[in-house]
């Protein structure tokens, strides 16, 4: 039990590098849903882009001890805003093409980093 903040770190880790990574090849088909939808071009592709750092830096953060709360609040952030999204008319939670999968991870992940939260405030 001594190590299990440590794996929910490396496994939290592993999702935001996972979908970090996809925001830097070509046009993400999520943001450009919500571009269209909402009439906001800069979601395609600066905050695609910017969200992928995001990720990548809360993955960083998350699998340092010393900067591991601060991981966990970009963590937090940005599957708040996920969800937000896939919540909103804009996206909606059965994205086209893609499915529902992608709404059920950004709340496994949530859920995992909220256990991770509590956990880290024990410690």
């Amino acid at each position: 039990m001594k190590h299990l903040n440590l794996i929910l770190a490396i496994i939290l880790a592993i999702g935001f590098i996972f979908f970090g990574v996809q925001k830097f090849g070509a046009t993400n088909p999520i943001f450009s849903i919500i571009a269209e939808r909402s009439g906001i071009s800069l979601f395609e592709p600066v905050i695609r882009m910017a969200t992928g750092a995001g990720e990548l830096a809360a993955a960083a953060l998350l699998l340092y001890p010393k900067t591991r709360n601060l991981g966990i609040l970009a963590g937090l952030a940005i599957l708040i805003g996920a969800i937000g999204f896939h919540l909103s008319p804009w996206l909606g939670i059965n994205v086209p093409g893609i499915g529902h999968g992608l709404f059920i991870t950004a709340v496994a992940m949530l859920i995992l980093n909220l256990v991770l939260a509590v956990r880290s405030r024990r410690a």
